[in-house]
Order: structure tokens, then sequence, then C-alpha cells
């Protein structure tokens, strides 16, 4: 680095505005005491529940008196022509289904289409809802219900976490994998089997997949062979490191971000990073996601001065996530072989993430369908890849297929079914606009696909 370069890092050091942070547990909530760096006082936040809604109040006071970045449902939606995408439920259709309809998984069968979808911490794990027509939909019970959850689970409000349900037909039965905390609080990937798609679910009993995995699909071959895709959940172990080394390293948060309001996001991060590790997972996820949000921000810069350091290797490591494919066994209770690395996080728009694989075999080529970047936020969107073998080697198309707009804002999680006419078509949540987060409700929308060689193109 060149002497005025230099003397440019240590006058932005000189002006960084740093933070002191106390707490106090208050009931399910608690207060946060914040001393700036600039001696104009103590400011008082309160938190008062474990909810998104509270975390996000106090980001919004905090951008009031110091700058930093506001909530994540704040960022405008790019306006554009409207994809010829249709909304299918977009209101809440039972009191015991709390968060909507995330993650969802689509299938057709007979009687007509059923649908499961995430629960993340509601005390009834997976609702399951059927429609006979793609108009109308009706509930239908849940995969567990309150007190039948696996014993291998954590469960309950403000304790358990249940995502991304994925059904399919293998052989004569039914077959759900999907994604809960293990007893240690730790995400594994687990599978339930049932003869209709109404259930009723008997779980294997223990995980199928375990190491900090989530957003499992069952993808069953032309052969008939059963296989898992999976995304190994690295980017929850960048965030709170990546805070630990600023707070240690305050000369690192210039070069990482050069807008004053992420440099104080990034600051503050640091500060309550701490008090972050001693709350529960998704809590962690509410107090780290401003820096997350700044990183995405900064993308290109953030990982160039990291490498740059020579200090951060822990946390650029963990800034790539890799979806992987292997064979389960034909009594579905383990893997069988090695896994094989089918897409990671490369392009822009996907920033520190990619997820919800959803794998559709077309035409004689394999195409992967999935979701990148912050599934909070409006940079959230559908992608997909090409392949003339299961395996691979994939091929990305180069900007997202879904993106969020004014009328929906971040696309994801998509599954592939048929519609009445047979043809294919895309099963997706979407957030109403100005709305977004962990437990907020996510809609079901459809649209439909036309495969052209490697090309996918939406149609009506």
């Amino acid at each position: 680095m060149q002497s005025q370069e230099v003397d440019d890092v240590e006058d932005k050091q000189n002006m960084l505005l740093t933070f002191a942070v106390e707490t106090t547990e208050q009931g399910d909530g608690f207060d946060l005491d914040v001393s700036p760096s600039d001696g104009s006082g103590v400011r008082r936040y309160t938190v008062d529940g474990p909810e998104p809604e509270a975390f996000a109040a106090m980001y919004e006071a905090l951008h009031a008196d110091f700058g930093t970045r506001r909530p994540h449902h704040t960022e405008p939606c790019e306006d554009y022509p409207a994809p010829p995408w249709r909304p299918l439920i977009t209101g809440n259709l039972h009191p015991r289904i709390l968060s909507g309809y995330g993650d969802p998984a689509v299938l057709r069968c007979d009687d007509g289409w059923w649908l499961v979808a995430t629960s993340n911490d509601a005390p009834d794990a997976f609702p399951i809802l059927h429609s006979a027509d793609l108009e109308s939909w009706a509930p239908k019970g849940f995969v567990f219900e309150e007190g039948h959850t696996p014993a291998w689970t954590a469960a309950g409000l403000k304790h358990g976490d249940f995502w991304a349900p994925e059904i399919a037909r293998v052989g004569e039965e039914y077959w759900l994998s999907y994604t809960a905390r293990g007893l240690d609080r730790t995400l594994a990937i687990g599978l339930a089997r049932a003869p209709h798609s109404a259930g009723p679910w008997t779980d294997n009993g223990e995980p199928l997949l375990t190491g900090t995995v989530i957003d499992s699909h069952v993808h069953v071959d032309a052969d008939g062979t059963p296989w898992l895709l999976w995304k190994k959940d690295s980017n929850s172990h960048w965030p709170r490191p990546l805070a630990a080394l600023l707070r240690e390293n305050l000369d690192l948060i210039p070069r990482l971000f050069d807008n004053e309001g992420d440099r104080r996001t990034a600051a503050f991060c640091a500060a309550v990073q701490p008090f972050a590790n001693t709350r529960r997972p998704m809590e962690r996820f509410f107090l780290m996601q401003p820096l997350i949000r700044a990183a995405l921000a900064n993308w290109r810069r953030v990982k160039a001065a990291l490498e740059e350091s020579g200090i951060a290797a822990h946390v650029i490591e963990n800034m790539a996530t890799p979806i992987f494919a292997q064979p389960i066994a034909a009594d579905g209770r383990s893997l069988v072989g090695e896994p094989t690395l089918l897409l990671a996080n490369d392009l822009d728009w996907e920033g520190h993430l990619i997820e919800g694989p959803y794998l559709t075999r077309q035409d004689g080529r394999y195409f992967l369908f999935y979701a990148g970047n912050d599934f909070t936020s409006p940079s959230y969107g559908i992608g997909y890849a090409v392949a003339d073998s299961l395996t691979g080697p994939y091929r990305k198309a180069t900007e997202p297929l879904l993106r969020s707009h004014p009328d929906w804002s971040a696309p994801g999680h998509a599954s592939v079914s048929v519609g009445a006419d047979g043809k294919p078509r895309l099963f997706f949540h979407a957030f109403h606009p100005g709305t977004g987060g962990y437990n907020v409700f996510r809609a079901l929308l459809t649209v439909g696909l036309r495969f052209s060689g490697e090309k996918v193109e939406l149609v009506q």
C-alpha cells in the first residue's frame, strides 16, 4: 500500500465512530446501552422480545441516532415490467399456520396438488395443503403436529426451527426431507415417509445428514435412484467471526467499507458481537443482519480487503456456500457413496450464498433451480444452472430468473411441478411489498416455464 493510501486509511480510522455496548436482560428481551466514541452520551434501546420486528425497531432507532443501516425490508425494489407470475395464496388460511408458505414444495398427484411449507418455530411443523385446481387451497393438517415432532429435534415456540420440507414419490411411498435443529441446536436434515402425500408421516427417528446442513431436496433420477441435494450452511458461520475480527482490528473497517453508514454499522455489530454469541441462533442472525447487508452491498471490496489482510481465512472460507448431491440408500435411512459438489456462489447477484436447490430433468438435461443472496431482503432471487448429467458440470445463467418487483419482494426457494395443462410450472414464495424477515408471512406464487435448449423462459 502506497503512503498516500496509508494516510487515507489512517484519516478514516481517526474519524471512525465506534461504540461500547452494555446489556441488561428484560424478560424475553433486553436493553442495550450504547455509548458512542464521540462522547455524545449513552443511549438506551429496548428489544422487547425475540421477534424480528423488535430487532428491526432497534435498528431503525439506531439509524435515526447514528446513521447506521436501516432494517433490511426498507430497501427499495427495482421497478421493471412485471414477470408473468401469478399469486396463489396471499393470506393465511389457518390460525395454526403462523408464518405463511415459505420454501414451498408442490407435488402433482392423481387427486390434485399437494403443498408443504416451512413452519419455523410454530408448535405444528410443516403445514400440508391441497388444491384440486390450483385456485383454491384447503389446509389438511401438519406433517408433525404439536407434541409429535421427532424426538431428535428441538421444537416449540422460540426454540425449534423447521424449514424447507420437500416431498417426492419414491417407489410406492412418499418421502419428505426437511431441515430441523437437533437437540444440540445444530441444523440437520431429516426424512419421513408416508403412504400418501397427506400422511400420516413417520420419521426415520434420527437425522439423515448432520453438520450444519439445510435445504434438502429429494430427486428421483430416471433409473429410479433417489438423490439428496442439500446446502452446506456455511454463511451462518462468517458474520459473527467477521464482527469479532473487526472488533480486534478496527483499522479493517474503513478498508472494507467506504460508506460512513456502513462503517458505523460494522462498528456497532463488532461491539455487540460478544452479546450476540449468548443468544439463540435466530437472534444471533437478527443482531448481525445489518453487517451482512453492509457486506453484501460492498461484496467484492469486502472479500478483496479480507484476502489482503491475511488474517481472515476463517471468514473467507465460510463466504462460499456449496450445494452437494449424494445417492440415498433404497430404504431412505442413509446416504451411499460420496457427495458431489454441484454449485457454489460465484456470481455478483448471489452475494454470500446460494440455497434452496430443486433439480428437474427436462428434454434430457438437468436444470437446477436455486435461490441466492439474503432471503429477508429485496436482493433475494431465483437462478438456475444446466448440466448434461446429474452430477454436472453445471452451467449457470448469469442473471437471476426471478427477482424482486414492487408487486412482490424476494422471490425464492422454488419447486417445479406441472399445471393443469401438464406443462411445467415454478412454485415459489415471496413477501408482500415492504415486508420481509423471519416469521414474516410469505405468499405462494407460480409462473409457467418453457425449456428451450439450455435456456429457461417464463410464461403465463
